[in-house]
C-alpha cells in the first residue's frame, strides 16, 4: 500500500511539473497581452477609488493579466504580461515562481504593478531578469474603508496590486517571483 501511495504521489507531482512546463508553450500573442491587459485596467479602474488617477501618475505600468498558481506539494506559477508606458506596449514580461510546502489546487490572478517614479521604472527596465525582493520591493497595496487606498503605500517608488475575480486580494506577497522580458 505504501509503495502504491509513493507511486501515485510521484505521478501527481510529475503532472503538475509537465503541466509547468507546457504551460510556455501556450503562449499568447500580443494582441491577446493587449486585449487582455486593457481588460484587467478596467477591472482595477472599477474596483480601487483613485485607480485613473494612480495609472496616470505611473512612469510605467507592467500588467500580467492572468498569473496561474498551482501544486500539489510542490507548485509554481506562470503568467505573461506587458509593460505598459505612456499607456503604449513597449515591452512584454513573464513572471514565475516555484514553491515547496502544503499546497494543493489552482487559482488564477491578475497582477498590476506601477513603477511610480521614472528612475524605479528604468531600474526594471536594466534587469535581464528582475526579482522580486531582491532587485527591487514592490509594496502591496490594499484597501482602507470605503475602498480607498492606503496613502502610505502610494507612496512607494513601486506599488502592487493583486486581483481575483472578486477584487483586490489580501495578505498576498510576490516576493521570489521573478520577471523576464520576452520576445512578442
Amino acid at each position: 500500500m505504501r509503495t502504491f501511495l509513493k507511486a501515485a504521489l510521484a505521478a501527481v507531482v510529475a503532472l503538475t511539473l509537465a503541466g509547468f512546463s507546457a504551460v510556455p508553450g501556450k503562449a499568447a500573442s500580443a494582441a491577446e497581452i493587449d486585449a487582455d491587459a486593457g481588460a484587467t485596467m478596467q477591472k482595477l479602474y472599477g474596483r480601487v477609488d483613485g485607480g485613473h488617477d494612480l495609472a496616470r501618475r505611473a512612469a510605467g505600468i507592467l500588467v500580467f493579466p492572468s498569473v496561474v498558481k498551482a501544486g500539489f506539494g510542490v507548485g509554481g506559477e506562470y503568467g505573461e504580461g506587458v509593460l505598459l508606458v505612456g499607456n503604449r506596449p513597449a515591452a512584454y514580461y513573464n513572471t514565475i515562481s516555484a514553491s515547496i510546502g502544503f499546497q494543493f489546487g489552482a487559482q488564477a490572478r491578475s497582477v498590476v504593478i506601477m513603477f511610480m517614479t521614472p528612475d524605479s521604472l528604468e531600474s526594471f527596465r536594466r534587469k535581464q531578469g528582475w526579482k522580486i525582493g531582491v532587485d527591487g520591493s514592490v509594496a502591496i497595496v490594499t484597501l482602507g474603508i470605503g475602498g480607498a487606498v492606503d496613502t502610505n503605500t502610494i507612496r512607494k517608488p513601486v506599488i502592487g496590486f493583486i486581483l481575483d475575480n472578486k477584487g483586490l486580494m489580501y495578505n498576498l506577497t510576490l516576493e521570489g517571483s521573478k520577471i523576464s522580458r520576452i520576445d512578442r
